[in-house]
C-alpha cells in the first residue's frame, strides 16, 4: 500500500504558494456545483469549472493527464470516479460527484464534492453524501492529531462504521494521495484501517484526502471508455475530497475557503493559516 516512494516535503513558503492553487480549485468547484441542476449536461459542469480556471490564468491538472479528455470528472449515480463529462443530461434526483483541480505557478490543488441534483427523492442518497463528507473531515482531523498516515484511514472507517454500521461500503480500489508539484505523489492515503500505519505525519506534507463510499458492494469495474469506474451492482456512490497541508504551525485545508475552520473546530481541531514568509 504505502511502498517506499519518496514523500515531497514543502517549506511554509512553498505551501503558501501552493495554497493559491487550492483557492482557485475551490472557486472553480463552486461554479461547477452551481451548474449542477436538472437539465444541465455534465459538459456544462466542465465548462463552468474551466471558465474559472481561465479567469485566474490557471491550468487544469486533469486535462491531458494520461490522456484524460476533460477538465473535471463528473461521476453520476453508480459512477464512482473518473466519469467523463459529455452530453449526459442531469435529471432531478441524480447524485453527481465533481472532482477537479488547478495548477497555479507549478503547484497543484485537488478537490471533490458530491451534489444531489434538484429534489432528493431517496433519503439514502442524502445519507450517503453526508456520511462521506463527514468521514472526510474526520480523516482531515486525524491528519492534525494523528502520528501516521494510516491514522487518517482509521478515522474515516471508524466514522462510517459508528454512523451507519455496514450499510455503506468504503471503496478500497481507489485512495487518496500526496500532492504538490504533481497531482498524484507519495504517499497513498487509504480510506480504511490498515495494519501497516504507514509513513509518519510530518511538517511539510500535503495530502489529498478523498473517501469514496457506496450504497452497496465495493466491487467496481471500468467502462469501455477506459476511465469511468462504476459499481458492479449498480449502487450509487459519493466522493468528497480536500487538499490539506501540515505546516510548521499546524494544519490548513488548502481547498476550503476558511481553511477548514467551520468543520474542524467542532471536532476539536483549530486550523492555523500558513505563516507568512
Amino acid at each position: 500500500m504505502f511502498g517506499r516512494r519518496k514523500i515531497q516535503l514543502k517549506s511554509d513558503a512553498e505551501l503558501a504558494a501552493m495554497s493559491r492553487a487550492g483557492v482557485v480549485t475551490s472557486l472553480a468547484l463552486d461554479a461547477a456545483v452551481a451548474a449542477a441542476v436538472p437539465g444541465a449536461t455534465t459538459a456544462d459542469l466542465d465548462r463552468a469549472f474551466r471558465e474559472v480556471l481561465d479567469e485566474y490564468d490557471a491550468q487544469s491538472n486533469f486535462l491531458g493527464y494520461y490522456g484524460y479528455p476533460a477538465t473535471v470528472c463528473t461521476s453520476v449515480n453508480d459512477e464512482v470516479v473518473h466519469g467523463i463529462p459529455g452530453q449526459r443530461v442531469l435529471a432531478d434526483g441524480d447524485i453527481v460527484s465533481i472532482d477537479g483541480g488547478a495548477i497555479v505557478a507549478g503547484w497543484h490543488g485537488d478537490s471533490a464534492r458530491t451534489v444531489l441534483v434538484g429534489t432528493t427523492h431517496d433519503p439514502a442518497d442524502q445519507e450517503l453524501s453526508d456520511v462521506t463528507r463527514a468521514a472526510m473531515w474526520r480523516g482531515i482531523a486525524a491528519m492534525a492529531t494523528g502520528t501516521h498516515v494510516g491514522d487518517i484511514g482509521r478515522a474515516v472507517e471508524d466514522h462510517v462504521r459508528d454512523t451507519v454500521g455496514g450499510r455503506l461500503g468504503i471503496l478500497e480500489d481507489y485512495v487518496g494521495h500526496g500532492i504538490g508539484t504533481e497531482m498524484h505523489m507519495a504517499p497513498d492515503v487509504p480510506n480504511y484501517a490498515v495494519s501497516n500505519r504507514g509513513p509518519k505525519l510530518v511538517t511539510g506534507m500535503a495530502l489529498a484526502i478523498e473517501p469514496m463510499l457506496v450504497r452497496g458492494g465495493i466491487e467496481t469495474r471500468v467502462l469501455e471508455d477506459e476511465w469511468t469506474v462504476v459499481t458492479t451492482d449498480g449502487s450509487r456512490a459519493s466522493q468528497w475530497e480536500h487538499t490539506v497541508c501540515r505546516h510548521s504551525q499546524g494544519v490548513w485545508v488548502l481547498t476550503a475557503e476558511d481553511g477548514g475552520r467551520s468543520e474542524l473546530e467542532p471536532l476539536g481541531v483549530r486550523p492555523v493559516p500558513i505563516p507568512a514568509a
